[in-house]
């Protein structure tokens, strides 16, 4: 299926710029942009995976991973193909670096339109979509046009993103989006290397849509690390990003995960549970509230505390959660308001 897109700019010879994303490609009829699946037609940008979801399934809402967001609840997770990143270590790379095909036949998957994903939570009491998988910015048609027709029956919806959306897209999206978890790979000048060399994408504007997100407006954001040893898990780059998200915002959650050899990057060891301990440490002494290990078994590090007195609020063993408090969101010993959408 296809879809004229969205916040796009007409240019000379027919060529259209796409304004969904920090890339703003210009694309010539014919072709396609970085993402691989908005393509222009005839003068007119289409998005060509609208209402073709490569991936339907039910998960914890903690495998995007969002902890501080209705814990315990499922979630409808929905992706297509495409992302407007090239990382060379991606873990689902099988769909998001599937593009530049040179046939609209050549998109397969299975026919999930927004009023089948809303129809599917309703009939299976779900009571929230993930966009997730591959990068939703790229499929930004079919997400909005599913997260409004959501929202209209009480269905909220979900970003797992690396945050390399136009500031527009954001603005467009947001009275529909209720939570996002974006991707941080890295940090400082090691980090500008880090999304040149490994993502062929920049580090700045990840930053400046997490600030304005976190600042500017409704959404519930969690941030996540991929600690990938040797490129992005040194101890002074995660002091550098510890402190300027804390800077941001001491409330944003932050998850600190494991690396495992995939796709490219097969040359590097996972992650050590050691290095995951080291960065937890450095997190929570920078002053961010709310620190997690994940992709790895760590109980101690997946559950939450009260930042304030340190009372274990949430207990979590994998994706198993057992709520320890009396009222969501308050600490039964101190009182403490702890950040998050429980309702």
């Amino acid at each position: 299926m296809r879809k004229n897109a969205y916040l796009t700019q007409s240019l000379a010879g027919d060529a259209v710029q796409c304004r969904i994303c920090e890339h703003f490609c210009a694309i010539r009829p014919g072709e396609v942009g970085k993402c691989g699946v908005r393509r222009n037609i005839d003068g007119t940008l289409a998005l060509v995976v609208y209402g073709q979801a490569v991936a339907v399934h039910v998960d914890p809402v903690e495998k995007k991973p969002l902890f501080h967001f209705m814990p315990g609840d499922d979630v409808l997770s929905v992706g297509t193909y495409g992302c407007n990143f090239r990382c060379s270590f991606c873990q689902n790379w099988r769909m998001s670096q599937t593009r530049d095909f040179d046939d609209q036949s050549d998109y397969v998957g299975q026919r999930a339109t927004p009023q089948m994903l809303v129809d599917t939570c309703l009939q299976n009491h779900t009571p929230m979509i993930a966009y997730t998988y591959n990068e939703p910015t790229v499929f930004f048609e079919y997400t909005y046009d599913s997260a409004k027709l959501a929202h209209e029956h009480g269905i909220k919806n979900i970003y797992v993103s690396n945050g390399y959306m136009s500031q527009a897209a954001v603005d467009m999206i947001e009275p529909y989006l209720d939570g996002i978890n974006v991707d941080l790979k890295a940090f400082g000048e090691t980090g500008e290397a880090f999304y040149r060399q490994q993502c062929q994408a920049r580090l700045e504007p990840v930053k400046r849509n997490i600030a304005y997100i976190a600042r500017e407006t409704d959404i519930w954001m969690e941030v996540t690390t991929l600690l990938i040893p040797g490129l992005n898990d040194s101890d002074e780059e995660l002091q550098a990003m510890t402190e300027w998200l804390v800077g941001v915002d001491p409330d944003v959650v932050w998850h600190v995960t494991a690396f495992h050899p995939d796709h490219h990057m097969l040359d590097r060891p996972p992650t050590s549970q050691q290095a995951l301990m080291c960065a937890y440490e450095i997190g929570t002494r920078a002053g961010l509230h709310y620190v997690y290990v994940g992709n790895v078994m760590d109980e101690g590090r997946e559950s939450t505390y009260c930042p304030q007195c340190g009372q274990k609020l949430i207990r979590r063993h994998w994706y198993m959660v057992k709520e320890l408090w009396h009222e969501r969101g308050v600490c039964p010993q101190c009182g403490y308001a702890i950040a998050g959408v429980w309702s």
